[in-house]
């Protein structure tokens, strides 16, 4: 406790790095924040898989969706678009008792949808904030065509934002497209983790560390 009320905003560990409070309660989330959180992801398969871990995230912990991971994988192909597309009712059933993952009929649904949605995207035009995105472009680009021109600086959890305009934005695009559970929060935790946005908390350790913002917030 920093004065008797409030738990810290960083936590040192015991390898010296400082972390959020929420990264250094198991060593799964830290290893999650330490590895993976925040660094940059393109490729429509990795935008994919995480646009879905983050639908199924939604009213639960992240702690929660990392621990079946590896069920989510094995139960949707690997999040390779094609295969989950062709999903129907008979899939949708197995997946109702795969005690593996989040057995939510409406966010298996809308993981099989968007796989669908996802494909259509690679033969539209105009997508994108400027509409400078053609045929042959996919998930991972268009979401990326929303990165901001800055991206926040928060000194404590608190000032961490849950929304954002460009995230508004890309909702309201992909629910367009046809894409379900993707609301404005849920798309800024999107950006989070792929790196489109920088999040972490200044004085973290992994500040500034993916490539693609400097730790003042201003592009790398």
């Amino acid at each position: 406790m920093t004065d008797g009320t409030e738990p810290p905003s960083l936590v040192v560990g015991d390898d010296g790095l400082a972390r959020p409070a929420w990264a250094s309660v198991h060593e799964d989330l830290r290893t999650y924040y330490d590895t993976e959180w925040g660094l940059p992801v393109h490729d429509e398969q990795g935008v994919f898989e995480r646009l879905a871990l983050e639908g199924f995230q939604s009213g639960l912990s992240w702690a929660t969706i990392l621990r079946r991971r590896e069920g989510f994988r094995r139960a949707f192909a690997g999040f390779a678009l094609e295969p989950v597309a062709a999903f129907g009712e008979q899939e949708v059933a197995e997946l109702l008792q795969d005690t593996g993952i989040i057995r939510h009929r409406g966010k298996i649904e809308a993981t099989i949808a968007n796989a669908r949605a996802a494909i259509a995207l690679r033969e539209l035009d105009g997508l994108g904030p400027r509409g400078d995105l053609g045929p042959g472009s996919h998930l991972g680009q268009l979401v990326w065509s929303y990165r901001p021109e800055r991206t926040p600086q928060p000194a404590a959890p608190a000032e961490v934002p849950t929304t954002s305009t460009e995230s508004v934005a890309l909702a309201k695009e992909l629910k367009r497209h046809g894409f379900r559970f993707v609301g404005p929060t849920t798309m800024f935790a999107l950006m989070e983790a792929l790196g489109v946005v920088d999040t972490h908390l200044l004085g973290s350790h992994r500040r500034g560390s993916s490539g693609v913002w400097a730790e003042d917030g201003t592009p790398a």
